[in-house]
């Protein structure tokens, strides 16, 4: 969310339900996550929600696709270490048989490329964002 600079403090996206609910609710039990973590220190983290068409995350497809959210921390971009992430991230939800993964990407967001090198295309538009698909079937 703060891929271009400080828009949000964590107290922002706490107290914004739109927002949290990318990470204090994961009711599915199908919804996981990784990360880069390296002597304690977390280069980035990727994970998947599901959500349901009642609270859907920006990127909702639909309720059996997951969204997937993810962050390199600004001292780990450009190294590699979020597409090697978002890859393994992408294997294991296809052995976990995730149909799809959706997201949503902000106009000028340099992880639009990442993003369209895994394979997701863009499916639907809100606002100054796109919705991208990933069909792991």
């Amino acid at each position: 969310m703060n891929w271009s600079r400080t828009r949000f403090t964590l107290d922002d996206v706490d107290a914004s339900p739109e927002i949290s609910h990318y990470f204090t609710n994961f009711p599915s039990g199908a919804d996981f996550g990784l990360a880069d973590d390296e002597g304690g220190v977390v280069k980035a983290v990727a994970w998947l929600v599901h959500f349901s068409a009642d609270d859907p995350g920006y990127g909702f497809v639909d309720p059996e696709t997951p969204e997937l959210s993810m962050t390199t921390f600004a001292a780990w971009r450009g190294l590699g270490i979020g597409s090697s992430l978002l890859s393994e991230l992408i294997s294991q939800a296809r052995s976990r048989g995730v149909p799809a993964i959706s997201l949503s990407v902000e106009d000028g967001n340099d992880a639009r490329r990442q993003y369209e090198r895994a394979g997701f295309s863009r499916v639907g538009r809100n606002a100054s964002s796109d919705t991208m698909l990933l069909d792991l079937r």
